[in-house]
């Protein structure tokens, strides 16, 4: 059988979701059947390109292609000659630069083209909210778009994608990665809790993080030996660390950019905290269950997916803080509770979640594309 060739391109913003998904992607495919290559654009000495740096070169080759400005089309002409040389079957996206130069660069090479939207930004500037809406606006024009959660699938029909070109697989989890990094037992193995709650991720509005480091400075006041980590960085991190300075809880809250040990400090962690308004299916969330940490979170599409409220994990109502506080210290003030809740979400997430199905499932949509040049019937479905 010949090897199905795949070129992952993505505009990195950071090491956050779909970064991380392309990573887990490429950890978990059959390289005897698929190759993985990587495009990166590089668009400044500051851009984060951890992503790259740490594929996996069994996967595949990683090509740097230079990028002046938020678009500059010459990457089109670069991700052809990629395409070209080493003879591409697939070009897989993630986000709405890499669709848009993505898909040019497909139809001018003549091969398939299939994006995964990995979420949608909430309240962006007009400059960027018309950017997003030409990529969008594209998103039509693939050969299939692969949304990770029910929601999006939703959004795809709002935004004019023909059913028959969608096909929902579900976001997964990297199991080995992080069985890799506990070098302990489990925490839903634990017999004692510890006093951290954490959250890694960015700090962008839509991640509320000023929520929570509301709801840990009353939790704090409570309890003073709490503390709070943050993992992450993002366009409101300065204004955070503002607030936090501002709270009694002040000298509890540890703000630690990004972190090559994240998984390892992840596993430490008494308690993660999610206060999004917007969310697909969020990586964070699957890694903190998959190590096995309690989750609490607001209830918002998504997140309602992984957490089943009192089995997987606790939910309170967008924007409810003081219910929210009420969930964490649930957890918090009970160990029986908090290991049922870590033991059920790792079983979860086992069960439904895993990167290794995900990539069985994309290289048999890959597959079907390239045997029949679409997809096969015209609804949504999940493959496995």
């Amino acid at each position: 059988m010949t090897t199905l060739r795949v070129l992952q391109f993505i505009t990195p913003a950071g090491f956050y979701g779909a970064e991380r998904w392309v990573l887990a992607l490429a950890n978990n495919i059959d390289t005897a059947d698929m190759i993985c290559d990587l495009a990166v654009t590089r668009e400044g000495d500051s851009q984060d390109l951890t992503v790259a740096e740490v594929y996996p070169e069994l996967a595949g080759k990683v090509h740097y292609l230079p990028m002046s400005g938020r678009f500059d089309f010459r990457v089109v002409q670069q991700l052809c000659n990629i395409i070209h040389e080493r003879g591409i079957d697939v070009i897989h996206t993630h986000g709405y630069k890499s669709d848009i130069l993505g898909l040019l660069a497909a139809k001018k090479s003549g091969i398939r083209c299939v994006s995964t939207p990995h979420g949608f930004a909430g309240k962006v500037n007009l400059k960027l909210a018309t950017f997003i809406k030409i990529g969008t606006h594209m998103l039509r024009y693939f050969d299939a778009i692969a949304p990770l959660s029910e929601e999006l699938v939703n959004d795809m029909k709002r935004m004019g994608v023909p059913t028959r070109k969608t096909r929902f697989i579900r976001n997964g989890v990297d199991l080995t990665e992080i069985d890799a990094a506990i070098t302990g037992p489990l925490p839903s193995e634990r017999r004692e809790w510890g006093l951290t709650v954490g959250y890694i991720g960015q700090m962008i509005p839509r991640k509320g993080v000023a929520d929570l480091l509301s709801v840990f400075d009353a939790l704090y006041q409570e309890n003073p030996g709490l503390k709070l980590q943050l993992l992450g960085d993002g366009s409101q991190r300065r204004e955070l660390e503002n607030q936090a300075g501002e709270q009694a809880s002040a000298g509890a809250i540890e703000f630690l950019g990004f972190r090559g040990d994240r998984l390892e400090l992840l596993s430490e962690f008494s308690l993660f905290v999610m206060t999004s308004s917007l969310e697909g299916i969020p990586r964070c969330l699957m890694e903190a269950m998959a190590v096995g940490v309690p989750v609490v979170a607001y209830d918002i599409p998504g997140v309602d997916r992984l957490i089943e409220h009192g089995k997987t994990g606790m939910l309170a109502p967008h924007g409810d803080k003081a219910a929210l506080i009420a969930c964490c210290r649930q957890v918090l003030q009970n160990p029986e509770l908090a290991a049922k809740l870590a033991a059920n979400g790792r079983k979860l997430v086992e069960e439904h979640y895993s990167a290794a199905r995900m990539a069985l499932e994309y290289k048999a949509l890959f597959t079907e594309l390239l045997d029949g040049g679409k997809l096969a019937d015209s609804s949504p479905r999940e493959t496995g």
